[in-house]
């Protein structure tokens, strides 16, 4: 009977931890399709969209709870988002994006952010990377100008 109890109390244990980590990576997961948003408008050199998807990326950040991301990481999202969202051109736009991919980059490594998996990609001609959430390349940094330029540089699963 101990033996039925211990392990019963471990599998809803587990159960609780598969939901928890669920619920994490959901929150988690929707800034990522938030940034996403951002990444494919500065592709296609729009800034009032860009700004637009910075402010739900911003929204978005508001919600996830502390104890999923730090506040520290998560301040520092939130302000790259804000840069963005109150920038006029895609010139400052894609400056602060820089910063913006690189702090998502490490959150990626760090949650389950998609079921498929999530490409970094990097353009050496902005020597900046970013995440897509397929292979081919639509550049952020030059858009329309150098839409394909860079290369998958890692696959996160």
């Amino acid at each position: 009977m101990k033996k039925y109890i211990i392990t019963a109390a471990l599998s809803l244990f587990s159960i609780i931890s598969l939901s928890a980590q669920s619920k994490k990576d959901a929150q988690v997961s929707k800034l990522y399709q938030n940034y996403i948003a951002i990444k494919s408008a500065l592709a296609s050199d729009d800034a009032d969209k860009t700004s637009k998807a910075a402010t739900e990326f911003i929204k978005t950040a508001s919600t996830i709870d502390y104890k999923l991301v730090s506040e520290g990481n998560l301040n520092i999202l939130r302000k790259d988002a804000s840069v963005i969202s109150e920038a006029r051109t895609v010139a400052t736009q894609r400056e602060t994006f820089l910063n913006l991919s690189d702090n998502m980059i490490a959150l990626t490594k760090e949650f389950k952010l998609s079921e498929k998996p999530v490409y970094v990609q990097y353009c050496p001609m902005a020597d900046g990377s970013w995440l897509s959430d397929e292979k081919q390349i639509m550049n952020p940094y030059y858009g329309k100008s150098m839409l394909s330029c860079g290369s998958v540089k890692s696959e996160i699963k």
